[in-house]
């Protein structure tokens, strides 16, 4: 008999282990799995806290010791490993010890700390999943680093994006007039050949030409960016509000951004200001990605000039058939349909294989991208 904690199975010596501490380990070996990094992992997430209590070889009030090594975690660190590790409820529980029992308010209630904060994605994240516990003032603050940070990945997506979607001479189109480094030397040459004067072994070219300088020019598209803003998503949500920014700016490209849990939230107003978004975002929570795929849907104006994405782990939360059909519709309406079990610098999810390969089965497109890697299929597709 197991007890789930997140995505995570745990065995009953696995539960007393957690509880009991390092103390426990060897009278609790034998009947431990081998492989127990995870938990692990989460007991050095629950040592970083309650290890306090007394120094490293404190014991909590639950009677749990603590290690014999103190965890080397930054609060934003341990906010984020938390996340990843444990149940809302847990994580409450934990937040709420680290901050009124062991007065932790780094990050989430202390200003002056906050100030000497290094603006780094892992804050970012920290910030995004904390930002309900903080005071207005430390709020404003958080604010102001979140911007600082968008800001950066603004900036590198924005030249990834400025590549994909640049415009090329197109070698077909002519013009007699144009710029120094649009001249067309091979063509002028080859269309000036009747002029050329033996007798004095000159070409005489009376009619220079220039290749066309042309922007590519998009014929209206919509794209959808649908993202689960449950807490195993944070990195994803960061990137798609990102993208969507940067996506906002293309001529003939309209964006719509749609978090969802159980719940459909749509930011499509506010996409070009990812900082807004990112700031109003309610991590946690069910999962109905069906539901999302359906509101998409519904908002679409011309089937085969959309694209919808949706950034999801994919462990369905309500009827998965709900979704398949969905989907399924949308394909065969012409509209092409993106599933990425992972937005962010890293691309390495965590995901429902099953379901995802049945998307795959249907004809939609699933894999996991950078942000740079999914401007660049977008830009592939609008062609």
């Amino acid at each position: 008999m197991t007890e789930s904690t997140g995505a995570i199975s745990l065995t009953p010596a696995e539960r007393w282990r957690l509880l009991l501490g390092e103390a426990a380990q060897p009278s609790l070996q034998s009947a431990l799995p081998a492989t127990g990094g995870s938990v692990m992992a989460m007991d050095q997430a629950l040592t970083w806290l309650y290890g306090r209590d007394g120094g490293a070889l404190g014991t909590d009030a639950l009677g749990r010791h603590g290690g014999s090594e103190a965890s080397r975690l930054s609060v934003p660190e341990w906010i984020n490993r938390i996340h990843e590790l444990f149940p809302k409820e847990t994580i409450e529980r934990l937040e709420r010890d680290a901050i009124e029992r062991y007065a932790i308010d780094e990050v989430v209630t202390n200003l002056e700390v906050l100030e000497r904060v290094e603006p780094n994605p892992t804050l970012l994240a920290a910030v995004m999943r904390t930002k309900h516990l903080m005071n207005p003032a430390v709020l404003a603050m958080a604010r102001t680093l979140v911007a600082k940070v968008v800001g950066e990945l603004i900036e590198k997506l924005a030249r990834d994006i400025e590549r994909s979607f640049s415009g090329r001479r197109h070698r077909q189109s002519l013009s007699r007039h144009g710029a120094a480094n649009q001249f067309a030397a091979r063509e002028t040459v080859r269309r000036n050949l009747t002029h050329y004067d033996p007798q004095r072994r000159q070409l005489i070219v009376r009619q220079p030409l220039f290749f066309s300088q042309t922007r590519k020019r998009l014929q209206p598209w919509q794209i959808f960016l649908l993202v689960d803003q449950s807490g195993s998503m944070v990195g994803s949500v960061i990137h798609a509000a990102v993208t969507a920014a940067c996506l906002w700016n293309l001529p003939g490209v309209r964006t719509h951004l749609i978090t969802f849990d159980t719940q459909i939230v749509d930011l499509s107003d506010e996409v070009h200001d990812p900082v807004a978004t990112l700031m109003q975002v309610q991590l946690g929570g069910g999962t109905d990605i069906g539901q999302a795929i359906a509101y998409a849907a519904q908002n679409i104006d011309v089937p085969k000039r959309a694209i919808v994405v949706a950034i999801s782990d994919f462990f369905e939360g309500a009827n998965p058939q709900v979704l398949l059909d969905q989907v399924a519709s949308l394909l065969g309406q012409g509209t092409q349909v993106l599933g990425l079990a992972a937005l962010d610098e890293v691309a390495r999810p965590v995901f429902d294989r099953e379901l995802a390969s049945r998307l795959a089965d249907l004809g939609a497109h699933v894999g996991a991208m950078t942000p740079g890697q999914l401007a660049g299929w977008l830009a592939e597709k609008l062609r």
